[in-house]
C-alpha cells in the first residue's frame, strides 16, 4: 500500500465511521476488505505510534504498568483478562510466557511483526493501549490500560520504543496457505492411537500431531476407540460454560491465534447474550463466543501422569480451533471430579455418535 492509497483508505473508514459511529476496527476492515493492521496504521500521527518491533523488550516492560486488561481473539471469540503482567520468560526463541493467576499467556513469536501504541475514543473515555500484530496485518494481542493502570509508565514505554518511522501505512504480507490435510488412509492410525495412550503430559499432543502428519481435527476423527474423542453438538459449550457458572466449577478457558494462547483459570459467574453472541461479563473475565461459528465440538480425553485430562474443544469450519475448556489444575494434582462429572453429564446430553 502507497502512502497516497493510505489517504484513500483513510478517507473510506471515516466515511465508514460517519454512517456507523459504532462500527468495530475489526468489522470496518472486514467491510473495506483489508486487514486490522492497514486499517489501524492509517492513523499513524493521529493518535497511533508505530514502536520498533522489538516484542520481547516491550513486553518486558509491560509488567511496571501494573494493572491492565489483556485481550486476545480469534475470529469468532475474544478472551479479555484484567491483572498484572507477572513472571515473564521471554527468552526463548520460539515460545514466550507469562505466568500469574490473572495473566497467563503463551506467545509463539514466529508470527509477531508489527507493534503500535494507540490513543482512542472509547464508551467510558479515552482509551490507551499496546497492539501487536502479524505481518498479514492480523491483530495478535492488545493491552489496555484500566483505570488502576501506571498511565506514566506506560507513556515512558512508549516513548523508548517510538520508531523513526511514523509514515501512516503497514505493508501487508499474506500468510501462507496452511497445508492440506493429508487422506485419512495416509495416516498411520495404528500409530496414532498408541501414541495417545502412551502420553504422559497433554502438553506432547501437539508433538505427536506433528510426528503422524495430522491435523487436530484429524486426529480426533482417528482417535483411539472408547471415549477418548467424542464429537458433541455446538451447544456443548454452551452447557459447559453455563454448568461451570452455576455449581461455581473453576476451569481453565484457552483462546488463542497463530501469535497468542490466552488462558483464564477460575470460576465463571455472569453468563449472558446479547445478539449472535454467548457472553461471560464477570469484573476481571470477559469471554464473547459467536456459537453460530462453532462446526464441531469434541470432547477430549487424554493420559498424563496425573491421570486423565479431559476438554471440551470447539472448532470452526475450516478446522480452526476456537476455544478449549479444561477443569483447573496444576501439573502433580489429578484433574478436579467435578470437572468430570460436569463434562460427562454435557457429553451426555449432547453426544453425536
Amino acid at each position: 500500500m502507497t502512502i497516497a492509497t493510505s489517504f484513500d483508505l483513510k478517507q473510506r473508514w471515516d466515511d465508514l465511521l460517519a454512517a456507523d459511529p459504532a462500527i468495530r476496527i475489526r468489522n470496518a476492515a472486514a467491510t473495506l476488505d483489508v486487514s486490522e493492521g492497514e486499517l489501524l496504521a492509517t492513523r499513524i500521527g493521529d493518535g497511533v505510534t508505530r514502536l520498533r518491533p522489538e516484542f520481547k523488550a516491550i513486553l518486558a516492560g509491560v509488567p511496571a504498568i501494573g494493572r491492565v486488561m489483556a485481550l486476545t481473539r480469534n475470529n469468532d471469540v475474544v478472551h479479555e483478562r484484567k491483572g498484572t503482567y507477572l513472571n515473564p520468560s521471554l527468552d526463548e526463541a520460539h515460545v514466550g510466557l507469562f505466568v500469574g493467576a490473572d495473566i497467563d499467556l503463551r506467545i509463539f513469536w514466529h508470527a509477531w511483526a508489527h507493534a503500535f501504541a494507540v490513543l482512542e475514543a472509547g464508551r467510558e473515555g479515552v482509551r490507551h493501549s499496546l497492539q501487536f500484530f502479524a505481518a498479514d496485518g492480523e491483530a495478535l494481542h492488545k493491552i489496555y490500560l484500566v483505570p488502576e493502570s501506571d498511565a506514566g509508565a506506560y507513556h515512558d514505554l512508549v516513548e523508548r520504543f517510538r520508531a523513526e518511522d511514523q509514515s501512516p501505512v503497514l505493508a501487508s504480507v499474506p500468510y501462507p496457505a496452511e497445508r492440506p490435510e493429508q487422506p485419512d488412509a495416509a495416516i498411520d492410525v495404528a500409530g496414532l492411537g498408541a501414541g495417545w495412550l502412551a502420553l504422559k503430559d497433554t502438553h506432547d499432543f501437539h508433538l505427536l500431531l506433528r510426528r503422524f502428519g495430522v491435523s487436530r481435527t484429524q486426529a480426533l476423527r482417528l482417535a483411539p476407540g472408547g471415549n477418548w474423542a467424542v464429537p458433541v453438538a455446538p451447544a456443548a459449550l454452551r452447557t459447559v460454560i453455563t454448568s461451570a457458572a452455576q455449581e461455581q466449577c473453576p476451569t481453565m478457558v484457552f483462546v488463542g491465534n497463530r501469535g497468542m494462547l490466552q488462558i483464564h483459570t477460575g470460576t465463571v459467574t455472569n453468563v449472558m447474550d446479547v445478539p449472535h453472541w454467548f457472553n461471560v461479563v464477570d469484573p476481571d473475565f470477559n469471554l464473547h463466543l459467536r456459537e453460530a461459528a462453532i462446526a464441531t465440538g469434541w470432547v477430549v480425553r487424554k493420559p498424563s501422569v496425573d491421570g486423565v485430562i479431559t476438554a471440551l474443544e470447539c472448532y470452526d469450519v475450516h478446522g480452526a480451533q476456537l476455544v478449549q475448556l479444561f477443569g483447573k489444575r496444576k501439573p502433580g494434582i489429578p484433574e478436579l471430579e467435578q470437572w468430570r462429572d460436569l463434562i460427562a453429564r454435557a457429553e451426555s446430553a449432547h453426544r453425536l455418535a
